[in-house]
């Protein structure tokens, strides 16, 4: 038995949590409002309110998961890829905590632990390999297939912006505020998806692009607001619906074309994106068209969060797979 103490600190969330082997006993998590002002993250913020949030987030997971410190095997942190002042908070702790208490240290990769939390134990069934992940983010947008837990083969990903970062984008030109995501979401609940029709781009093989379908938007409303001023307030909805199934059609028409061509029968989500209702709901109904199976992961396990870098820092444990402590971290 092993218990893992994860830090995550990639973004503009502080985040630790404690697990005993794939068993979840704390996740805690602070958020920045901070940046909701300015309409995306500003990063020299981002590593001040880490700096505050670190030391009573780590406390705070360690008195839920109702350990002592002494009691961690290893400290499990994530290292990149993500915001260099935001990461050198999380980084230089893990350290610090570790080497304190003489234990050892796990690198984690994000885009691998946001993959990974599929496997916490929450007592349901969990992937078997191998299986297709569609991993869609506002920083990252990729389709790979999982060997093992940490042979993942990218089959296709974004040539230049990312999903969530297109929907976001979509949100600011509307002025619909931040994060944007989860606004267009709820707005779409209320429109008219086929009321706007906004063409997706001919990119070959798994690959994606968003950055035409942001310009493409723009410029649609551009020319829509020349004639009415109002035309934005006025189909507010259905824009959003219109856009989210978009960019959602486009995303799954690529994995399910994927998973067909390596006939793969089960299909995960996952990243921050994996939280949007449309794409869940279109997953799952892709996968029961052809008698697949979905992993759909709960939304506490979206978003940045502790949870998932624990769990693949107790399978890197497992391997005896530990980290130097003068790696430093990665942006990308």
């Amino acid at each position: 038995m092993s218990i893992i103490l994860a830090i995550e600190s990639s973004c503009d969330d502080t985040s630790a949590a404690v697990l005993r082997d794939d068993m979840l006993l704390s996740n805690v998590i602070a958020s920045q409002k901070v940046h909701e002002q300015y309409g995306g993250v500003v990063p020299e913020l981002a590593s001040r309110a880490h700096e505050q949030n670190i030391i009573p987030v780590v406390d705070g997971a360690i008195r839920e998961a109702g350990i002592r410190k002494e009691e961690i095997d290893a400290v499990a942190f994530t290292r990149g890829p993500g915001l260099m002042g935001s990461l050198m908070v999380g980084v230089s702790f893990a350290k610090s905590f570790a080497q304190a208490l003489g234990k050892p240290l796990v690198e984690v990769n994000h885009l691998q632990a946001h993959v990974l939390s599929h496997f916490i134990n929450r007592g349901e069934p969990i992937p078997q390999f191998p299986f297709i992940c569609l991993l869609v983010s506002g920083g990252h947008t990729q389709i790979l297939l999982l060997k093992s837990h940490f042979e993942m083969e990218i089959l296709g990903q974004t040539i230049d912006d990312a999903a969530g970062e297109a929907i976001d984008k979509a949100a600011k030109i509307m002025d619909l505020g931040y994060p944007g995501g989860p606004i267009i979401d709820r707005l779409a609940k209320e429109g008219n998806a086929d009321a706007f029709k906004f063409a997706t781009p001919q990119i070959a093989g798994y690959d994606y692009s968003f950055s035409g379908i942001k310009t493409s938007f723009l410029y649609f409303l551009r020319d829509r607001l020349k004639e009415d001023p109002e035309f934005i307030e006025k189909h507010k909805a259905d824009l959003c619906a219109s856009i989210q199934k978009t960019i959602v059609g486009f995303l799954m028409k690529k994995t399910e074309r994927a998973a067909i061509d390596r006939r793969v029968r089960q299909v995960a989500i996952a990243g921050g994106v994996s939280a949007n209702s449309l794409l869940r709901s279109e997953l799952q109904r892709i996968c029961d068209k052809h008698h697949w199976q979905a992993f759909i992961p709960p939304f506490k396990f979206c978003t940045d969060n502790a949870a998932m870098v624990g769990i693949a820092g107790y399978f890197k444990y497992l391997k005896g797979e530990f980290a130097d402590i003068s790696l430093p971290p990665y942006t990308r």
